[in-house]
């Protein structure tokens, strides 16, 4: 599906430095590509596949942050990779977008690997929850195949010692771990809480290829203040402001 003018928003992101067009109805991008891109690691000239990239949210956030990257998309909706592409347009960014299924990679990226894999899977292992009734977001949500095979399919593009790093629910952790394990090291984990005392809702995951170093589990990210929810944008704690308003870095 292509969509009309009419039937999109145009939004800001990171404070006004990035700008999204993304559909009124269906999946549109909130605070996970936000973080995700906060969290890469990547350097000037480098290379960034993000495999379901949707309208570009993440890679655009990253491009806003760090100069120079060689960027490319895979995305399978060809509603949203169009987006991708127009948004890629609107914030002058260097993006590379495919339509086309994680299972069968276009041979352009299956004869390269890249310095970054990125990517923000569907949350619902759907043999164990509903279907969303909107296509799109189920799609985004809840398409078909595992999370190791996400993970599996982003391995397999990550160059030599260079970084694999997803956004995921914490309840999903377990799978995550499985997939990766004595495939890449260096594995980081930085939990993401909504709010101080509360359990982690989503996890940052990054690994590295060939890495050595011993696992890390970062102290968590505390998103919001106060004990309920105000506001969408209004309550972000200092250290999620930076990122929100002020595309900062997130360490892991």
């Amino acid at each position: 599906m292509i969509w009309a003018d009419d039937d999109l928003t145009r939004d800001a992101f990171l404070g006004g430095r990035v700008t999204l067009l993304q559909p009124r109805r269906g999946y549109r991008a909130g605070t996970d590509p936000v973080l995700l891109a906060a969290s890469v690691e990547a350097e000037p000239g480098q290379s960034v596949l993000e495999l379901g990239c949707g309208a570009g949210a993440a890679m655009l956030c990253l491009a806003a942050r760090v100069p120079g990257l060689d960027l490319w998309g895979v995305e399978i909706q060809p509603g949203y990779a169009d987006l991708a592409r127009r948004n890629a347009g609107l914030n002058d960014a260097r993006v590379t977008v495919h339509t086309a299924d994680l299972r069968a990679l276009p041979p352009e990226i299956k004869a390269r690997r890249f310095d970054h894999v990125i990517a923000n899977p569907p949350y619902f292992d759907r043999a164990r929850s509903r279907p969303a009734p909107d296509p799109a977001k189920e799609t985004a949500f809840g398409a078909p195949g595992s999370l190791a095979l996400w993970i599996d399919a982003m391995a397999r593009r990550v160059a030599p010692l260079g970084r694999l790093t997803l956004i995921q629910k914490a309840d999903r952790l377990p799978e995550i771990v499985a997939a990766l394990h004595g495939r890449m090291g260096g594995l980081a984990v930085q939990p993401l809480v909504s709010r101080k005392g509360r359990d982690a809702e989503r996890v940052i995951v990054t690994a590295r290829q060939s890495g050595r170093a011993a696992f890390r589990l970062a102290a968590p990210l505390v998103l919001h203040e106060g004990e309920r929810h105000l506001s969408d944008a209004g309550d972000f704690t200092p250290e999620a402001e930076v990122i929100f308003r002020h595309g900062g870095k997130l360490r892991i």
